[in-house]
């Protein structure tokens, strides 16, 4: 039977490099497919992978019906045999909606792949909507870790560094960011509640806890002795 499969997991766990690698193997095998993203760091209509994977896909703009587009493209004598959306979390419920649909009415799979809560710890609208309709949803168990070593859990935006925890919900940017570029990072569920990167954890090594005493190179001052 088909299925809508929410794939997800924090950032840099792996979920594009899946997606490509389910767009291979079936295409391997003679299938066809269409892919959807959305906002991908490669740009518009480009789906790809930190590790320098990328093909190309469908933009799915805010106002794109993807069960229409879909419609049409099967009407003009295309062929879809599965259906690949990444960045998920971007889309708007009712494209979610429209995934559902292409399930239930084409009979067609559908793979969903994104994370699934904001640098606020807040669902994306479109991944709680996946959470409600998927046939399953599948953590990735390739672990990102946060600095500390620990499983990360949290996606944290970042700005030089710090922490940023007011903005808007969709702020287009990537891991490993430095200056005072916005970035991300993916932290444990503890160092996130304390607003610690791994930028704030090195600066707070490098704090003294006790500021060095001089010994020796200032001016001496004279007082009485014992003697006087």
């Amino acid at each position: 039977m088909p299925e809508l499969v929410f794939f997800s997991g924090t950032m840099d766990c792996g979920k594009s490099t899946l997606a490509l690698q389910i767009e291979h193997n079936r295409s391997a095998r003679g299938l066809q497919g269409l892919i959807f993203t959305r906002d991908d760091r490669a740009g518009e209509g480009k789906l790809s992978s930190r590790l320098g994977l990328v093909t190309e896909a469908i933009e799915a703009a805010a106002d794109l019906d993807l069960y229409a587009h879909l419609v049409g493209h099967l009407s003009a004598g295309g062929r879809a045999d599965y259906v690949i959306a990444d960045e998920a979390q971007f889309l708007a419920p009712a494209q979610i909606d429209q995934l559902a649909r292409v399930v239930d009415d084409l009979g067609v799979d559908v793979f969903a792949f994104g994370i699934t809560t904001d640098f606020r710890s807040k669902l994306f609208p479109g991944s709680q909507r996946l959470v409600e309709l998927a046939d399953r949803v599948e953590t990735l168990q390739v672990e990102a870790l946060c600095w500390c070593g620990a499983r990360a859990t949290h996606n944290a935006r970042t700005s030089g560094g710090r922490m940023v925890v007011e903005g808007e919900q969709v702020v287009v940017g990537d891991v490993g960011l430095s200056g005072a570029e916005t970035g991300y990072e993916v932290l444990c569920r503890r160092h996130h509640q304390r607003r610690m990167t791994s930028a704030a954890a090195r600066a707070a090594a490098l704090s003294p806890d006790v500021l060095p005493v001089d010994r020796g190179e200032g001016p001496v001052v004279s007082g009485p002795s014992a003697a006087d």
